[in-house]
């Protein structure tokens, strides 16, 4: 909630929110702030696909993987990126690349942005929570561990 703005500017609260699922358009549920207070304190963790669906679109429409409870689901940009099929047969190409030859394909598409005189990405590091130490999951575990969370879905 604290990264999208409600109409006035402010980061959205659970009423915020709330009214900005009943202001869509067309059939949609309805979610109150008391049920959007649960599921952003994590007190209620099996929201219905509708009610996922409803509070991306109240968001601005953000990718539903951002509401996952996980660091890496994190980054907004990455997300909204990855919703465009092309993204993600880019990506399929690239899984499996040795790193040396990864590293290759990253400078040659900066230097490609860069000619088109587009903007750089930003690297964006991982931060990691005081006391907490980051561990980088094997695909096998980084699959299971996707669908645990998105079984109620």
């Amino acid at each position: 909630m604290t990264s999208r703005r409600d109409t006035n500017g402010r980061a959205h609260t659970s009423r915020s929110l709330s009214a900005s699922v009943d202001a869509l358009p067309g059939d949609h549920v309805s979610v109150s702030h008391a049920a959007v207070a649960k599921l952003a304190n994590g007190s209620q963790d099996n929201p219905t696909v509708a009610t996922i669906v409803a509070l991306c679109e109240a968001l601005g429409g953000v990718p539903p993987a951002h509401l996952l409870p996980h660091d890496s689901y994190d980054d907004l940009g990455a997300l909204e990126a990855f919703e465009d099929p092309s993204a993600r047969r880019v990506l399929a190409l690239l899984n499996g690349l040795p790193d040396s030859e990864l590293r290759n394909v990253i400078a040659d598409l900066e230097r490609r942005r860069a000619d088109l005189g587009m903007a750089p990405v930003p690297h964006r590091e991982t931060t990691e929570k005081p006391g907490r130490r980051q561990r980088r999951r094997s695909k096998d575990e980084a699959a299971k561990y996707a669908a645990d969370a998105l079984e109620g879905l």
